[in-house]
Parts: structure tokens; sequence; C-alpha cells
């Protein structure tokens, strides 16, 4: 019995244990789900936070990308207001030049027609005294030789005939030298203020350009591994790199200033990038093309516009554009050509004709200068060929065949655009014979090998000492290659005279590409 009791409070104790044990165990695992549940909150707080941060941020980039968006259309706007109000300032200059024109022209008749009246009284005056002259002389006649009314009438008159054709003849002698001396005194004066209200500045044209560096470093990476980078940068342009010891600078040496400035703008493109290698610099050279291009537009445009000249085609616009890298016994053919313009259009308001036509022509004279290295021909023959092509003026397609005296002048305006021409030519300074003759030299020297068939460009480098030749790989081998070095080798011995030697580089190039794709 003590057994059972025992057995039986061992297990109440036993129970009332466990009890305990599992309570506690309870209350362990309850913490630990509480502490987890505050972690999950205080995460998801934290996440939300975040978030709520993060849009915010993206809330005040978007209201920022909007207002740069607002404030560019704005500024857009803006600038076409304010081209307008330039093109709307033009046009009441225009007109007020045109009424002084009228008001001149009205002056100047005023004053012939008071001169036509005092000469009409005049020659009355003188026509009464011959009257009365007439009617003395009949009297002492019929008295003195008894001669008849109307022997005397055929003698008297015979007498009045003589004197009136006399004055005659002295009165206009004395008109035609008085409007000579009027003339030309007014001719000087004219060109006089024409060139005093067009004056412009004098520039004369180099055949190099400074490429500034970040760094004496940059030199080693434009020449590249064993000169590859700079050898493909003058492969491509027929620009010729000089890099010395000038601290911090290349110089781009070049006679034609088209590829010169193409160069200049994919050699500071590369440097800015800082990747220089011949895949990066063939894409650079590309690239300034496009970007030469849209310049050459953009000049064309922009010489238009501050001669308020309207409606020409978009090519021949760019045409404009390319003289700005022409010149012409080392002056500028744009700049000349604006400065014609302007020029003839001053002497063309002065003398009642139409200004912006002769602006136009003054303009468009010298326009076969831009293409007369690609294609063979006179200026004066291409550019009319040019503008009949695009259809200008009559006017205008006389004036550059008559420029230089080729055929004869139709219009006031031809006229004036030749005197013009002469005048921005002749001025001390404007013009070199020197680099004009060592530019044409580089181009007969370049001409010569493109002569030959299978050549697709050349270029005359190293201020003609040397000619790198482009072959068409398709067409000239290996061995021809050869060949044709020592041909255009020949052929520059024949026709040229120069000093010292010209290297003939031949450079035939097979290329294969693929795209992984």
């Amino acid at each position: 019995m003590q057994l059972f009791i025992f057995a039986a409070l061992a297990m109440v104790v036993g129970l009332v244990i466990g009890y305990a044990i599992r309570k506690a165990t309870y209350e362990k695992q309850l913490a630990a789900a509480q502490q987890t549940a505050a972690g999950i909150i205080a995460t998801a707080k934290s996440e939300a936070e975040t978030a709520k941060k993060e849009a915010i941020l993206e809330a005040k980039e978007e209201s920022h990308r909007y207002r740069e968006n607002v404030e560019d259309e704005l500024k857009q706007r803006r600038s076409e207001v304010q081209r307008q109000e330039d093109r709307l300032l033009q046009r009441e200059t225009s007109l007020d030049h045109k009424d002084s024109a009228l008001e001149r022209r009205e002056s100047a008749v005023g004053k012939r027609e008071h001169k036509l009246d005092q000469e009409t009284e005049k020659l009355h005056q003188k026509q009464q005294a011959a009257a009365a002259l007439v009617d003395q002389r009949q009297a002492e006649l019929e008295k003195v030789a008894q001669m008849s009314h109307e022997d005397a009438k055929s003698l008297l008159l015979a007498e009045m005939k003589e004197q009136l054709k006399t004055e005659r003849e002295v009165m206009i002698r004395d008109s035609e030298q008085e409007a000579e001396v009027t003339a030309d005194r007014n001719a000087k004066k004219l060109i006089v203020e024409a060139i005093q209200r067009s004056a412009a500045d004098v520039v004369s044209e180099t055949t190099v350009s400074v490429v500034n560096l970040p760094n004496d470093d940059m030199k080693g990476r434009i020449i590249g591994r064993e000169g590859r980078n700079i050898r493909t940068l003058e492969t491509l342009t027929g620009i010729d790199l000089i890099i010395d010891d000038t601290p911090e600078a290349v110089v781009l040496s070049g006679f034609d200033p088209v590829r010169r400035e193409i160069a200049k703008i994919a050699l500071e493109k590369l440097i800015q990038d800082g990747r220089i290698h011949p895949a990066r610099i063939e894409e650079a050279v590309d690239k300034a093309r496009k970007e030469m291009d849209s310049q050459l537009r953009e000049t064309g445009e922009q010489a238009l516009f501050d001669l308020g000249i309207h409606s020409m085609h978009p090519d021949l616009i760019k045409t404009v554009g390319r003289m700005k890298y022409r010149t012409s016994y080392g002056q500028n053919v744009l700049n000349h050509s604006i400065e014609v313009a302007k020029l003839a259009g001053i002497m063309a308001g002065e003398l009642g004709e139409d200004v912006a036509l002769a602006k136009r022509a003054g303009l468009l004279h010298d326009i076969g200068k831009a293409v007369d290295h690609e294609v063979d021909g006179s200026h004066v023959e291409l550019g009319v060929e040019l503008t009949r092509k695009y259809k200008e003026n009559k006017v205008v397609i006389n004036t550059i065949a008559s420029h230089h005296g080729d055929v004869p002048a139709t219009s006031v305006i031809a006229v004036l655009v030749q005197a013009a021409d002469a005048i921005s030519g002749a001025r001390p300074g404007a013009r070199s014979e020197s680099l004009e003759q060592y530019i044409q030299r580089l181009k007969k020297l370049e001409g010569i090998a493109n002569n030959y068939d299978g050549v697709d460009h050349s270029f005359a480098i190293q201020a003609g000492r040397e000619l790198r030749v482009i072959v068409k790989p398709k067409k000239i081998s290996d061995m021809e290659a050869t060949t044709l070095a020592h041909d255009i080798k020949q052929q520059i011995e024949k026709q040229l005279e120069y000093p010292g030697h010209i290297k003939v580089t031949v450079i035939r190039e097979v290329r294969a590409v693929d795209y992984a794709k």
C-alpha cells in the first residue's frame, strides 16, 4: 500500500514537473516568435522607407528632366523668334536703302526738269532775239540792196541756221565734257563709298593646324605601336602629322583645308575619348567627314543669311560652304565672294538696280572654285554648269560666265560684279602668289597618280616630298603595285619641276570583315 501511494505521488510530481517544463518551453517559443515578428516588422518598415525615398528621388529626377526639356524648348523658341526679328530688321534696312535711292532719283529728276526749263527759256529768248534780228536785217536789206522779201528771207535764214548750228555744237560739246567729268567723279565716289562700307579684315590662309594635347604622354599613344596609329590616320586623311618636341601639341600639315579640318576633328575626338587604335581611328575619321558635311551646309546657310539671300538649292548652299576651304592666291574664296557680293549690292543700290540679285551674283561668281579640284575644267565653266543645273537666274549665269571677260556681259549687274571682283582682289595684302603656286604643284602631283587606272585616291604629304597612292586591291596586284610606283615616279620626273626628292608609296590593302552575331 505504501508502495502504491509512493508511486502515485511520484506520478503527480512527474506531471507537475512535465507541465512546468512544457510551460517554460512554450514561453521560450512564444518569445522567439515575438522577436521574429518584430524583426520582420522592422525590416518591412525599413524597406518601405527605402522605397519611399527611391520613389521621391525618381519623381525629382523626372521633374528635373521635364524642366530641362521645357527649358530647351523655350530656348529653341526664343532663338527662332530672334532669327525672325533679325530677318525683319534686314528687310527694314533693305527698304530704307530703297527709299533713300528713290529719294535721290526723284531729286535728280527734279534737278534735270529745272535745268530743262531754264534751257527752254533761254532758247525761247534766243528765238525772240533772232526774230527781231531777222526783221531788222530784212528792212536794211530791202533799203540797201533792193532785194525781194523772199530773197532776203532765204539769206537771213541761211545765216541764222549756220549761227544756230555753231552754237548747238558748242553746247553739245560742253555738255558732253561736263557729263564725262561728272560721271567719272560720281563713279569714283560710288566705288570709294562701297569699299568703305564693306571693309573687311584679310586673313592669310595657312597649310598647318595645331591640335593641343592634355599631356606629352598622348604623343606616344597617337604614334601607336610601331607607328600603326599615325600611319592609319595619315593614310585615311591624307594629312601629315608632325610630332616634335613642341610641348603638348601636334601639328597637322596639308594643302587641302577640308582634309586638314577632318583630320583635326578626328584627332580631337580620339584624344577626348582616349581609345586610340586603327579601328577606332577609322570610325573617328568617318564621323569627322559626316560632321564636316554638316559644317559645310551650316557655313553656306550662314553666308546666305548674312547677305539676305533666300531660296537657293540645298546642294548649291553646301557648295557655297565648301568655298570656305578653298583659297585663291592665299585669299579665302568664301570671304572674297561675300566681299564681292556686298560691294556689288552697294553699287547696285546706288544705281537703282536689283540689290538682292547683285548680291546673289557676287556670291556665286566664283562658285566653280569649290569643285574645280574634283572635275576637269576652269572655274568659270564649272560655275556656269553648276548654276544652270540648279536653275539660277540668267543674270547670275551670265555674271559667272563674263566676270573674267570670256563672254560679253549682258547686264549692269554683271559689270558691277566684275568691278567688285577687281576691287576685292586688288587690295594690298589680299592675295599672295607663292601659296597658290605651292598648292597647284601639290594638286598636279596628286593628279598624276589619280590618272592611272586602278588608283582609288592619292595624297601629297610631307610638303610635297611624299606621294601616297591608295590602289584598288582587286584591280592592282602586288607585282603591279611595284610597277605602278615606278611609272608614277617617271611621270613626275617628266612633268614637274621640284626641289629634292619625292617619295612615291603605293599602298595595297586587302581586308576580310565579318560580324559575330
